[in-house]
């Protein structure tokens, strides 16, 4: 059977990042079931879910409060369009949403994954100048190492050029900035009357390999926004949902944006779901008669789909249960600690972590700042090795990053510690 899989895989599917003639020649793993913090495959070996199936399961596999709330949706409907019409699930998570969210965001527009999130952030940010008459308000500010998703707005405000360069012909212009407040002070003060927005992962960029913005730059940036009429985006995809210690990492620093962009851990891992949130005061700009054609017109065959909706409710109902926030705290500390002996090896560099987000960027030497290639393919070689010791791990470039489920139990996070440690010795040949 598995053999046969394997085959079928390689003769019909091209998988997501992912380099098909290196996949050709190996032998994938299959997925057979989840359980806790745990993935089998189809022989039956179970791994450690270290990156919790691409940072979106939170409480773990089969999980038995959100595989209810799947079966008493279906016993009514799988899906309704959201155009014309509403449902129970979508109205109840709105106003659950609401309630956890920072003060100020008002109405949630919903979609699908976390690039058309953003993607709708954009453009209401350019629709409502455009309705505020504010014609020349059409740019954008991102920041270098960024990343918003794979549509061509978001692309156009990602700044890693290893996933965008190639696309540039398709992309909008728009203000790429580092995270310099200077240099950002003076681009705004120069060029606000043209910039919509700006838009940022609060605190910690993900696929850049968790690199961590500077202390308190996000409020700075708020009050920037605010002095000179720029709209926040905060593009909470990867970091919303308990990922950085709080539910969402703008709390760190008090910030509510104007809009926000939420996804991937807002189902607890089970189906695909999004939604921009934003402030009455953008809604309100939106507001008009038919003729005035002040619609949003944007949506998706799936928005607000009943049984993605479900799982957001369920996956919410859990965090209060289960008091997921107040327990996460402690595990937190222990990954830091853990982490601290992982500076013993020749090959790290430097560990970053801000709560259950980590990336560990990996040298050939730290001693004569010794650089590995993209070519030396080298976090592909600790995954190798992670899998053979029952953990999966996903590299970004030189970069291994750690996520695991927020339930992971202590046990496991000292295992998948040890793991990644082993791992990245075996690889590097360095102990």
């Amino acid at each position: 059977m598995n053999k046969r899989l394997q085959r079928l895989d390689k003769k019909y599917i091209w998988h997501p990042f992912t380099q098909m003639q290196d996949w050709l020649r190996e032998e994938p793993l299959i997925v057979r079931e989840g359980k806790s913090s745990y993935i089998f495959d189809t022989a039956g070996k179970k791994y450690l879910d270290g990156v919790s199936s691409l940072w979106v399961n939170v409480h773990g596999h089969r999980k038995k409060i959100i595989d209810k709330a799947l079966r008493d949706q279906l016993k009514l409907i799988a899906h309704s369009t959201f155009l014309g019409l509403t449902h129970k699930p979508a109205i109840e998570l709105a106003e659950e949403l609401i309630k956890i969210v920072p003060s100020g965001l008002a109405k949630v527009f919903y979609s699908d994954n976390g690039s058309t999130s953003v993607e709708i952030a954009l453009k209401m940010s350019l629709q409502y100048w455009l309705h505020k008459g504010r014609h020349k308000k059409t740019k954008f500010i991102y920041f270098e190492n960024s990343y918003h998703g794979d549509t061509i707005g978001s692309v156009s405000v990602g700044g890693i050029d290893l996933f965008h360069r190639l696309y540039r012909p398709l992309l909008f212009k728009s203000y790429r900035l580092s995270f310099s407040y200077a240099r950002l002070k003076s681009v705004i003060i120069k060029h606000h009357r043209n910039i919509a927005a700006l838009v940022i992962e609060p605190l910690i960029q993900g696929a850049a390999g968790m690199r961590l913005a500077p202390h308190g730059f996000l409020r700075e940036i708020r009050s920037l926004c605010l002095r000179y009429q720029i709209l926040l985006i905060t593009d909470e995809v990867a970091t919303g949902f308990g990922r950085t210690g709080k539910m969402f990492a703008c709390e760190h620093e008090g910030v509510s944006p104007d809009i926000m962009c939420v996804g991937k851990g807002i189902t607890g891992g089970y189906l695909p779901l999004a939604a921009t949130l934003t402030t009455n005061r953008v809604y309100s700009a939106f507001l008009g008669k038919y003729k005035d054609k002040k619609t949003f017109f944007h949506g998706h065959s799936y928005t607000a789909n009943p049984l993605a909706c479900a799982a957001a409710l369920a996956n919410l109902k859990i965090f209060k249960k289960e008091k997921t926030l107040v327990e996460l705290q402690p595990k937190i500390d222990q990954l830091r600690r853990g982490l601290e002996g992982f500076y013993k090896l020749k090959s790290v560099g430097e560990v970053r972590q801000l709560g259950f987000m980590v990336g560990i960027e990996l040298v050939k030497d730290k001693r004569i700042n010794a650089a590995y290639l993209q070519d030396d393919k080298i976090g592909i070689e600790v995954v190798k090795e992670a899998r053979r010791r029952g953990a999966i791990l996903r590299p970004l470039g030189n970069v291994i990053v750690l996520m695991p489920p927020l339930s992971i139990s202590s046990v496991d996070l000292r295992k998948l510690l040890k793991i990644t440690y082993q791992s990245i010795a075996a690889a590097t040949n360095n102990s």
